[in-house]
């Protein structure tokens, strides 16, 4: 039985290079984020993205993050994947559970869920749907 859970996330650290170019038009880059999350999700995880620019703040990325901490109060790890596109301001991501990640009291968790950041907020919420094998 899955089970739908909220909470907030923040994010520190971003550290971004880019890594092709083109003159007036597209980039590519990687970006490192140091995320803590509070709520029924109680971790905390470095996401590795790789981002496509189509704009000057707009694209959509791909990424993985490796959590560590509790989910309503299991303890483990598991890694997660974040999917997405940004622009006006926000960024859109589903998150997918990497099947076979989980470990401790979350091995064989399974689920995803997603979130909607906007810009200058210093919090995001987000929401999880989950199930443990």
């Amino acid at each position: 039985m899955k089970r739908h859970v909220t909470g907030t996330f923040t994010f520190s650290g971003w550290a971004q290079d880019t890594s092709a170019e083109a003159e007036g038009g597209t980039r590519l880059a990687r970006a490192s984020v140091a995320n803590t999350f509070t709520g029924a999700l109680e971790a905390s995880g470095v996401v590795e993205y790789a981002l496509a620019y189509t704009g000057p703040t707009e694209g959509v990325f791909c990424g993985y993050e490796h959590l560590t901490g509790s989910v309503e109060g299991r303890r483990g790890s598991f890694v997660i994947e974040h999917r997405g596109r940004f622009a006006g301001g926000a960024v859109h991501c589903a998150l997918t559970v990497v099947p076979g990640s989980g470990s401790g009291e979350l091995a064989g968790i399974t689920g995803g869920g997603s979130f909607i950041a906007r810009h200058g907020e210093p919090s995001t919420t987000y929401a999880l749907d989950y199930g443990l094998g």
